[in-house]
């Protein structure tokens, strides 16, 4: 049975949206390290379409030569979740339709290793609500924005977390990993 880690970039006031406001911070290599560990016994990505068309032209051409992970990203098979169908091509990759948290949960499943998710801020927040994430890994950067999409919504129900792990960088950045706060809970007993 696979599990969900989801991994955010995410300002102090929680904006997740066009993470380009990170490139000032520059990246950390420490920070690669841990991605390579979320990623590493990733055997899916799961995404949701509007991430899927973003990342699409952005990773389908790049080379190992030029960014680590692109054979994870252009290799891995990709399942996107959206009522529409994506306007890019990039493969391997089966589309899962709309919402749906019965058929994320056969996907989990009949998926060996972890399922890796990237930005798809409405996908995770299902995906919270439904209980269905086991690890959050949020890379919260020290700015405040002001304004942007926000991963956790006004008006959304409450999400209880448990600390799983947090690690700071040279960069500012502090990278705080998330379990349900039932496992968590359980773990201690």
């Amino acid at each position: 049975m696979g599990q969900i880690a989801v991994h955010e970039f995410i300002s102090l006031d929680g904006v997740f949206e066009s993470p380009s406001w990170t490139f000032e911070f520059g990246f950390d290599p420490a920070m690669g390290e841990t991605l390579a560990g979320v990623t590493g016994g990733a055997t899916a990505i799961l995404l949701g379409r509007t991430t899927f068309d973003m990342f699409a032209p952005a990773w389908r051409d790049r080379t190992v030569e030029q960014d680590p992970g692109a054979p994870f990203f252009n290799e891995t098979t990709k399942y996107v979740v959206g009522k529409e169908a994506p306007t890019e091509e990039w493969g391997p990759s089966e589309r899962l339709g709309g919402y749906d948290a019965d058929a994320i949960r056969r996907l989990k499943d009949d998926t060996d290793g972890a399922i890796y998710v990237s930005g798809s801020g409405q996908l995770v927040r299902g995906l919270l609500a439904d209980g269905l994430v086991d690890e959050l890994h949020l890379f919260v950067y020290p700015i405040a924005l002001g304004a942007g999409e926000r991963l956790f919504t006004e008006g959304s129900s409450p999400t209880r977390l448990a600390l799983l792990d947090s690690d700071v960088y040279a960069n500012g950045v502090v990278h705080l990993s998330y379990g349900p706060a039932a496992a968590a809970s359980q773990d201690q007993a």
